[in-house]
């Protein structure tokens, strides 16, 4: 059964969510019931786990950590949180902002240290693109800080507009169908991967960490690089969505509703058996300037 993701109703850009109290009580329980839905369609959380929420300083995470905490107390299972931050020793980052933040809403935090900034300045060459070697950086120090900690649970701030941004990534880049799934197992099969906020729209993720003040801290690190693949999508889906408003959700909801005799991956579905009659031929018979078999004499003699 294909999972359906829910419409959002988009919050009015003719009033400021931190004056609207009603406008944002209806954001905050829309978000509530969209980050409940995801982890309850993915399976996302299970009793007794210890989730590591990754928080960067972003309006994602903090949205991540704050609808999070909301839903623990009326969870059906228990579970605990605990809010984590790298370190990155960027230049000017306000290394005091996320530890006093979650000390005043009393949530369990841990900051890792390590000098990744360093690593990707001397690595890679000036004017190019430091996503990806930071990403893997950052991505290796907190698989390893939730194995020495026992966390069986690790969540990211990714929401719906990231999942169709990268489906089209892939496509565009990579010459694949792929994308950034709500709940993953990595590849070493060691960390669960759990993205609460798959069917959350980014517009809304601003409305209310804007409502809510969190005290966002910017990326100084690539936020400059603006030739990136990624924003060069963004404003082709920004451009679809003014045109076309709800085509992110629509795109987004067939991420959900995949047929895979309608598409053309022979190793998802089995192209060769479906017709009626033999077996095929070997594939390598239908091409022209592969060696074919010797004929058979007596037919040749026929």
């Amino acid at each position: 059964m294909s999972t359906v993701l829910p419409l959002h109703e988009p919050l009015s850009r003719a009033h400021d969510p931190r004056h609207d109290a009603p406008a944002v009580h209806r954001l905050g329980k829309r978000l509530r019931h969209q980050m409940g839905r995801a982890i309850a369609d993915f399976g996302m959380i299970e009793a007794g786990d210890k989730v590591m929420v990754c928080l960067s300083g972003g309006k994602d995470s903090y949205t991540l950590l704050d609808i999070l905490l909301q839903l623990q107390s009326r969870a059906p299972v228990a579970f605990s949180i605990t809010a984590v931050n790298l370190d990155q020793k960027q230049p000017g980052f306000p290394a005091h902002v996320l530890p006093d933040y979650l000390a005043s809403r009393g949530v369990d935090f841990h900051i890792i240290e390590q000098d990744t900034y360093s690593v990707v300045s001397r690595v890679i060459p000036e004017g190019k693109t430091m996503c990806a070697l930071c990403s893997r950086l950052r991505r290796g120090a907190l698989y390893h800080h939730a194995e020495q900690h026992g966390f069986t649970k690790i969540a990211l701030g990714h929401h719906r507009d990231d999942l169709v941004a990268t489906f089209f990534l892939n496509m565009f880049f990579h010459a694949k169908l792929g994308g950034m799934p709500p709940k993953l197992r990595s590849d070493d099969g060691q960390h669960v991967v759990i993205r609460p906020l798959a069917y959350a729209a980014e517009a809304d993720i601003a409305a209310y960490a804007q409502a809510r003040a969190f005290p966002i801290i910017p990326c100084t690190l690539c936020g400059s690089q603006e030739n990136l693949q990624r924003k060069q999508v963004q404003k082709m889906l920004e451009a679809w969505e003014r045109e076309t408003p709800g085509r992110i959700e629509t795109i987004a909801r067939s991420l959900g509703n995949v047929s895979p005799s309608q598409l053309s991956d022979p190793a998802l579905f089995d192209f060769r058996m479906s017709g009626a009659g033999a077996a095929p031929a070997a594939i390598d018979a239908w091409l022209p300037d592969a060696p074919h078999a010797p004929i058979d004499i007596a037919m040749r003699e026929a």
